[in-house]
């Protein structure tokens, strides 16, 4: 078995990204560009995607005895998950029980199918719920904090579980999901992008993929895990099925584009809720930051650029969404005080990006937002008798009312709605399996995560979309290994990465150390670079409040890369613009003082 693929340069990163193919055999066109290279690897499973399904599948997949191999289109795991902000909701669960809550499985899927509009798949919906407690209970096993549980719009009883410091779920899980891959040996191939699933014999049994260099790969298996995510970065694609939501902000990563349903819907699998794509309805819309439901679901309010609260803030999101948009501006406020900032630490990553206005008093906040100051003081004033009473008269809240807003400092931020989560997609059945146009299965071909529909019908529930990624990963995982073992293992043969060229002495820099402060997207990020015998042959991080997943993504590839290329003239790393332009800078800095 070949060894563990470890220190990447930006040259040597294989890329993911999932894009197209067909049932039928597709021909070459005559004047293709011929590629540098032609090779061939093979395992007993392809899983394309390694954000939270694909990470999870691969997890279970290599539990249950299966040889694995993960393309990734980005430089970086996690995809959307590492954006997740709230948590997973699960009934049922241990957590729940040690808090005193009750919560039962029909419950869950009653709050879902509401949520979905009646239109979702009733027995997906059944399978997530029912296995939803045991999915707490694996993450929890796996190294995974989520033991904090809290309200969410659209659920009739708190389960919404996430870290008990109340840290964004995404951050975490993906950190935990990285982990278990590597101590499982299962290598994540970066920068590999699928470009068609290979069928032979009415079966799927590989995928074929382009390195960064264009060379073209072939990945022979006994089974493909589809797990590319949704297509709410791809604008065209979702204007196509939703005009009216055409100009919107994203709150998707950069390769959210669709590829894995295009490129499955060309071997004829049947697409499902294509039409079906979520706003988010308080998006922070100058960083395209998400407010997670669960800072409503702690206490947090909406108000108008009146000071005036208009809805139940724990409506679900398209509801809300279009409550929002209703309002003069088409905007809102979330507000809340330093009682919440306390107990929930995704707040001080908010606060951390600048997008959090602080007001030491009530009067001091409304005259920084322009609101009435009057009118805000009435509204909480209102807002919190109808706590203390646990009846909301105004509005008819029954969740989330566990905190009144008297603690000063008091914060807000400002919100409107932002293409969020696409419903639509790959048609699948409770193993996961890929469906046709016709309702059989494509054998050899799982999927699961956003890439999938039919789970959350017309809208998703907030905390409802790590659930799928965790319930349908697992069993994607355990499916695709038991289909694929049936007549034996096959031997893993993984692509090599190539060797980084040396390039001591190429340049004529002062020995020494250096360091240099840029801004990141979440803050400051301090670099160092070590300059030895004239070349550069160090560089890392002191100091940066960056998205871990995604700034780890930064130091894998682009300090190696700048380090061979002995220069800060090297290409950002994609999905991750901002902090990589902070480390170049603070390079050209430093290279500049030791000319």
């Amino acid at each position: 078995m070949l060894k563990k693929l470890c220190a990447f340069s930006l040259a040597a990163l294989l890329v993911l990204s999932g894009c197209s193919s067909q049932v039928k055999q597709q021909s070459q066109p005559e004047t293709a560009e011929v590629p540098q290279k032609q090779e061939s690897y093979k395992s007993d499973i392809v899983i394309i995607g390694a954000g939270g399904a694909g990470m999870t599948a691969a997890i279970e997949a290599k539990d249950a005895g299966a040889n694995v191999i993960v393309l990734e289109k980005m430089a970086y795991a996690g995809g959307n998950t590492v954006r997740a902000k709230g948590g997973l909701n699960a009934s049922e669960t241990k957590p729940q029980k040690s808090l005193g809550i009750e919560d039962s499985v029909q419950t869950f899927i009653d709050d879902t199918m509401k949520g979905g509009k009646e239109i979702n798949d009733l027995s997906l919906v059944t399978y997530l719920a029912q296995n939803s407690s045991a999915a707490i209970d694996w993450l929890l096993g796996i190294g995974m904090d989520v033991n904090g549980v809290v309200a969410a719009a659209g659920a009739s009883k708190p389960r919404m579980h996430r870290p008990v410091d109340g840290s964004s779920i995404g951050n975490v899980l993906v950190s935990v999901l990285t982990k278990n891959l590597e101590d499982r040996g299962i290598d994540i191939l970066y920068q590999t992008e699928a470009t068609e699933l290979i069928v032979e014999n009415n079966a799927v049994t590989g995928v074929k993929a382009k390195d960064a260099k264009g060379n073209e790969l072939t990945f022979n298996a006994d089974a493909v895990i589809v797990a590319a995510g949704g297509f709410g970065a791809n604008e065209e694609m979702y204007a196509s099925y939703r005009p009216d939501i055409k100009g919107f902000i994203t709150t998707n990563h950069a390769g959210a584009t669709g590829d894995g349903i295009r490129m499955s819907e060309k071997i004829g699998a049947a697409l499902v809720d294509m039409e079906q794509i979520q706003t988010h309805p308080t998006v922070e819309q100058t960083t395209n930051e998400v407010i997670s439901d669960s800072v409503r679901g702690i206490g947090a309010i909406l108000v108008n650029e009146k000071g005036v609260r208009f809805t139940n803030e724990m409506l679900t999101r398209d509801v809300l969404s279009a409550n929002i948009l209703a309002q003069p501006g088409k905007y809102a406020y979330i507000i809340f005080d330093q009682n919440l900032r306390n107990n929930m630490k995704a707040i001080e990553e908010m606060v951390e990006k600048g997008i959090v206005t602080e007001g030491k008093t009530l009067e001091e906040l409304s005259a920084t937002l322009k609101v009435d100051a009057a009118a805000m003081t009435k509204t909480l004033a209102t807002w919190n008798k109808a706590v203390a009473d646990k009846k909301d008269a105004e509005f008819g809240r029954d969740t989330g009312m566990d905190a009144s807003l008297e603690m000063a400092p008091y914060y807000a931020v400002k919100v409107a709605p932002g293409v969020h989560h696409t419903m639509g997609g790959i048609k699948i059945n409770t193993n996961t399996e890929v469906l046709d146009t016709k309702g059989a299965v494509i054998k050899g071909l799982y999927a699961a995560g956003e890439v999938t529909g039919g789970v959350h019908g017309a809208n998703r529930l907030g905390g409802n979309a790590v659930a799928d990624i965790t319930v349908f990963g697992r069993q994607a995982g355990k499916q695709a290994a038991q289909f694929a073992l049936a007549n034996g293992a096959t031997e893993l043969v993984m692509p090599k990465v190539e060797s980084k060229k040396s390039t001591a002495g190429t340049a004529s820099y002062k020995d020494g150390v250096y360091t240099k402060t840029a801004k990141g997207n979440n803050g400051d990020v301090t670099i160092e670079v070590t300059i030895k015998d004239g070349s550069i042959a160090d560089v890392k991080a002191t100091e940066h409040k960056e998205t871990q997943a995604l700034f780890d993504a930064v130091q894998k590839s682009l300090f190696p890369a700048i380090i061979e290329a002995q220069s800060a003239d090297v290409d950002a790393v994609a999905g991750a613009t901002k902090s990589s332009d902070a480390v170049l800078n603070c390079v050209k800095e430093i290279l500049n003082e030791a000319k």
